[in-house]
């Protein structure tokens, strides 16, 4: 008795199916969805009380964080500047914030958020617009990615 198997392409298509239904069944899920927006919440309120073992339990180890001035930090450089006060946040105010599932296990955040902050240089007002990376780990939302750009302020009006 001679065995038949599948087709590769009907393989690829039968896997590549399976895997945009487990993306849309999660993005259909409010409680996932609802997971992450409270992991989120979670990192602000974190960063805003310089908690060590918060951030260390939300950041992935492998942060990327690019601020909009051009920085770049890993997860230990941007937690010693928390953690030091170097920079201190005092306040995040969403204007939007957008979760779209994108792999499984993965999910974008966009938006446009509103921070005070104050380091050496001094205080900033900033109106920002962002990307960000969420990854499941282990069972675990983690923020794995931020890039972020300054917002121009308002063109003044000419007098006609």
């Amino acid at each position: 008795m001679k065995l038949k198997f599948p087709r590769l392409p009907t393989l690829l298509f039968a896997g590549l199916f399976l895997f945009v239904s487990a993306a849309r069944s999660s993005a259909a899920d409010p409680a996932f969805l609802a997971a992450v927006a409270a992991a989120d919440d979670e990192r602000l309120a974190a960063t805003k009380a310089a908690d060590k073992s918060r951030l260390d339990a939300i950041f992935s180890d492998a942060l990327h964080y690019a601020h909009s001035n051009g920085k770049i930090d890993t997860k230990a450089s941007f937690m010693t500047s928390l953690l030091t006060r170097n920079t201190v946040y005092e306040s995040f105010d969403y204007q939007s914030r957008t979760f779209t599932p994108i792999a499984p296990g993965v999910v974008q955040m966009t938006g446009r958020i509103l921070v005070k902050a104050t380091n050496k240089s001094g205080r900033n007002e900033l109106d920002l617009n962002f990307l960000a990376v969420w990854r499941e780990e282990n069972g675990k939302w983690r923020f794995f990615s931020w890039q972020s750009c300054r917002n121009l302020p308002p063109a003044p009006s000419t007098p006609k």
